[in-house]
């Protein structure tokens, strides 16, 4: 089982940025590539943010913060993580960049990396066909917020090296994370459950059946969910559920991942959630 000490992670965006936070936490050096300075910059500083605000609540100590941070390199140079054992990609949800991505990386790394895609809803099968190392091509499935959620899907295919996933899913439990096993089928085991679930509440509301508010608090205070499907859209985001939906529909052509009408109007009109201050529900500028 290979031993993974040199973390690469594409994209330092919400996603990316959080896998380089729990990987240096860990203990791992971690090199994290983006397109742009700006882009870098913003991604590291929120990384640097999000430390500061575990120290602020005692999670962890100014030493335990400042050696997480010692442990993140930037870089805009894709051939800065020619050393890393173990290269993730946290970058837009297209089969067609991360394929372009996957061939340059080949290109550049040992043939003994292991390459992990973040993917929620693509199959790996589809990644691992563009590159000629398809046995160390794998899925890792993180949640959003990375650093809090505990969950990894691991997602192996059929023609995925046992070694691989063996040490992918020891280098998930380093990240202080519960790895499970996933065969490799579009949404993997949460998004095959959870989708479905997220456009069963946008139908409910677009019939008229109840209010946002109100079927929220009925699957908050009757099933004991902690958050409301439709407060979930608003946080995933209503254009990435509408993209993981579409995607989903075309692997399976079952009706249930397909995005209602009104998902489709509201990102047209950009209420997109969280992110743009409106979705099923408005939020002001201080993120309340």
């Amino acid at each position: 089982m290979a031993k993974i000490e040199r973390v690469g992670v594409v994209g330092c965006g919400l996603m990316g940025s959080g896998i380089a936070q729990v990987c240096a936490q860990a203990g791992f050096r971690t090199m994290v590539r983006e397109v742009s300075p700006d882009r870098l910059e913003g991604g590291l500083r929120s990384i640097s943010k999000r430390l500061e605000r575990l120290e602020d609540k005692e999670k962890i100590n100014a030493a335990e913060r400042e050696a997480a941070l010692a442990r993140i390199d930037g870089t805009t140079e894709l051939a800065d993580l020619a050393e890393c054992d173990m290269v993730i990609e946290a970058v837009v949800e297209d089969l067609e960049v991360k394929n372009a991505l996957w061939r340059e990386l080949e290109a550049i790394c040992s043939p003994e990396a292991i390459f992990a895609s973040n993917t929620s809803s693509l199959t790996i099968t589809e990644m691992a066909a563009t590159t000629g190392g398809r046995g160390r091509l794998i899925g890792l499935h993180f949640f959003n917020p990375v650093p809090v959620m505990q969950l990894v899907e691991v997602v192996g295919t059929i023609e995925t090296n046992h070694s691989v996933l063996e040490s992918a899913t020891d280098f998930v439990r380093r990240l202080g994370k519960e790895p499970i096993a996933c065969r490799d089928a579009s949404g993997f085991v949460v998004n095959r459950l959870l989708v479905p679930y997220m456009m069963d509440a946008i139908r409910m509301l677009e019939q008229g059946v109840a209010s946002a508010e109100d079927i929220d608090k009925g699957m908050q205070l009757g099933a004991g969910h902690p958050m409301g499907p439709l407060a979930l859209c608003d946080f995933v985001g209503n254009d990435t559920l509408a993209r993981i939906g579409d995607i989903m529909y075309e692997e399976y052509r079952e009706r249930r991942y397909a995005a209602p009408p009104l998902l489709k109007r509201m990102v047209s009109l950009g209420r997109l959630g969280r992110k743009s201050g409106r979705g099923f529900y408005e939020y002001p500028e201080d993120g309340g």
